[in-house]
């Protein structure tokens, strides 16, 4: 969701400790994997909706990492998957992410999201379709009608 490991490491942690302080509303024999997505999901939309300028300091380093020889398709694939991903409607961005990425069910999704499975079905197989579309180089609205 957040396209960065440190951001990412961050959401998961204050998202523990949210659940932590909260504890006391999960109710036992619920899908706790879905409690905490829920929670996920809502800190990093908060985060979103906040706007916090974030300066990466070591970007240049982090370039480094990848940076074994051979490797450069690899990482040019990464790069349009991610460029792809981020043109997608946040809908479909956001289902594609949990059950292609995260594995998660469609079940467990839709209590995410709070959302049907039928809308979950949905929103996976368009956004299968648009990156599909997108890291072949075409544009899905181009191929709507098709």
């Amino acid at each position: 969701m957040v396209r960065d490991a440190t951001l990412a490491d961050d959401l998961v942690q204050e998202c523990l400790e949210r659940a932590l302080s909260r504890l006391h509303l999960w109710r036992p024999g619920t899908n706790l994997r879905a409690w905490l997505f829920t929670i996920l999901r809502n800190l990093h939309i908060n985060g979103v909706r906040r706007r916090q300028p974030v300066v990466d300091i070591d970007a240049e380093a982090q370039a480094a990492i990848g940076a074994a020889p051979g490797s450069q398709f690899v990482r040019m694939e990464l790069r349009d998957l991610r460029r792809a991903l981020a043109l997608l409607p946040n809908e479909q961005r956001e289902v594609v992410l949990l059950i292609g990425l995260e594995g998660i069910s469609y079940n467990e999704a839709a209590d995410i999201l709070g959302i049907s499975i039928g809308t979950v079905k949905s929103r996976l197989s368009r956004g299968r379709r648009a990156l599909r579309l997108l890291m072949e180089g075409r544009n899905p609205a181009d191929d709507a009608d098709s």
